[in-house]
């Protein structure tokens, strides 16, 4: 690993943990364990066997960075929220295709009167109560209508890919997250490695001077010393693993994992053998003609573009005249529609004038018919009724937009305004692109010199510190000098491991800006 230049023989005498060996692995837990806690060896060896199962078990569910992005991409709260509006213009475009079907609806209807109403049989005016059901079916269509229906649908085909592309968006841009919060777990547990062999560093020197302190070789000063030292590499020990635990809290925000469930990442052997593109072959311009045509914002602005295109031209279809066909059938049925059934006959004479015969100058003339008294009336029937009331009808309609407060063509002007404001926004997005790879690029570089001025700088730390343990040892140097020199290799080899994942953190940037793609 990174910081097992720091722990080498003359780092740490051979004495030290005498039943471990130095070049083993074993975990922080046991180091804690047999450093401090006053045990013999066979109750440590237990101990050992046991922390030892319970590493076993725990590294049996580890997550790599594959399993990491495959779980974020299934359960991440904001690429579900992409998903659903892909969804929805998915469900606009189909309602759109839909449209283009006549319509036909149904109607059935229902009331009770009381009171002064139409007669359902002669519609005249009379008081009465009545019940009555009504029914029927309308179809309309749009037999022309200058392609404003087609367009719409070309626009809204326009706004699903838009939307596709958007979520791939989410998708990369969540994968990218996901591999900069692995790569961060695995800094930050480098460090932490850093910090707890400095702790041991530190603690072995203290055990050794109290032991000079005890024989009168140095002085109790240089013991006070060290644990002064000591109390501050265990406050940055501290400080180290809570950034491991902060780390781990923003990927499993990123993953929408329970915060109280456990994670381990699955740690590379070697962090430097991680695939890195060379540099000379990550220009900036090179990754920004790249990026234009993978990008997938830059799809959904050109997409979205399009779509606006065709809204208006759709607009401007509003402005010519529309020819629709409408058709109707229906029927109503009344329970004060009557017929005569029945009744009693007899013949009404009537007088209708009279006639002058000389004699009898006023003969009066009679007329006799037939009569029914006590008529008998059922309500007729709902077939006849449905048959006597069937209606029908057929329409065909021209619509000539005239005047109507200038609303189409304001509607013509904005979708226009829009088109524009949309080419607006895509050469702001493709200009924020282009600076953030010249960025990216530029930070790049600058990791990389820092990353090779470090590896200078703990080789010539490690150097000076492998003195400087030769002559504390044998008393030519004072504790202050001492640790100084310990302290200049610590921050040595901390600054070295950031920078490594610094620069690792920015060529995995100009990777993703090339190819969309991200790998550890």
């Amino acid at each position: 690993m990174l910081y097992t230049g720091l722990a080498n023989d003359t780092a740490i005498p051979n004495n030290f943990w005498p039943s471990i060996k130095k070049k083993e692995k074993v975990s922080s837990q046991l180091l804690y364990f047999w450093n401090v806690m006053s045990i013999s060896r066979i109750a440590g060896l237990v101990l050992v066997l046991l922390f030892a199962d319970i590493t076993s078990a725990k590294a049996q569910d580890k997550w790599s960075l594959q399993r990491c992005v495959d779980y974020a991409l299934q359960n991440n709260l904001q690429v579900k929220q992409q998903e659903i509006q892909r969804r929805l213009s998915e469900l606009t475009l189909k309602q759109s295709k839909l449209g283009m079907i006549p319509s036909l609806n149904g109607s059935l209807g229902s009331g009770f009167n009381q009171g002064r109403n139409p007669d359902p049989e002669t519609n005249t005016l009379v008081t009465q109560s009545f019940w009555s059901v009504d029914g029927g079916l309308s179809l309309g269509t749009d037999i022309f209508n200058w392609f404003y229906r087609q367009r719409t649908i070309t626009s809204n085909k326009y706004d699903l890919e838009s939307n596709s592309f958007l979520l791939l968006k989410a998708r990369n841009d969540l994968a990218f997250n996901v591999a900069t919060a692995f790569l961060q777990i695995l800094l930050n547990s480098e460090q932490l490695k850093v910090n707890q062999v400095q702790v041991e560093l530190t603690q072995s020197n203290l055990e050794n001077t109290k032991k000079l302190v005890i024989a009168g070789s140095v002085p109790e000063s240089n013991q006070a010393d060290l644990e002064a030292q000591l109390a501050m590499d265990s406050t940055n020990l501290v400080t180290a693993q809570n950034q491991v635990v902060l780390s781990i809290l923003q990927m499993k925000a990123y993953l929408n994992l329970g915060f109280d469930i456990p994670f381990e990442a699955d740690i590379p052997a070697n962090i430097s053998s991680l695939p890195v593109a060379p540099l000379h072959e990550m220009a900036p311009e090179m990754v920004y003609s790249a990026a234009l045509t993978t990008y997938p914002l830059t799809k959904a602005d050109e997409s979205r573009i399009q779509s606006a295109n065709y809204g208006y031209k759709a607009a401007k279809s509003q402005l010519y005249p529309k020819i629709s066909l409408s058709a109707s059938l229906g029927s109503s049925y009344s329970n004060s529609i009557k017929e005569l059934v029945g009744g009693i006959p007899k013949i009404q004479v009537d007088t209708i004038g009279y006639v002058a015969d000389g004699a009898n100058p006023a003969t009066p003339v009679a007329h006799a018919y037939p009569v029914i008294t006590s008529p008998v009336y059922k309500t007729l029937g709902l077939n006849d009724q449905l048959s006597n009331y069937f209606k029908q009808s057929v329409r065909l309609s021209l619509s000539i937009p005239i005047f109507n407060g200038w609303q189409v063509r304001t509607n013509v002007a904005k979708a226009k305004l829009n088109v524009e404001s949309l080419e607006l926004t895509r050469d702001i997005d493709n200009q924020k692109l282009r600076q953030d790879i010249y960025t990216a690029h530029a930070n790049a570089v600058a990791a990389l010199q820092k990353y090779n001025a470090s590896s200078t700088g703990v080789l010539a730390a490690q150097k000076a510190y492998d003195f400087a343990t030769k002559r504390f040892n044998l008393g030519l140097m004072n504790t202050i000098d001492y640790i100084t020199t310990q302290s200049k290799l610590y921050r040595a080899q901390i600054e070295k491991v950031s920078a490594q994942y610094d620069y690792i953190f920015k060529m995995k940037l100009l990777e993703f800006y090339r190819d969309q793609k991200i790998s550890l």
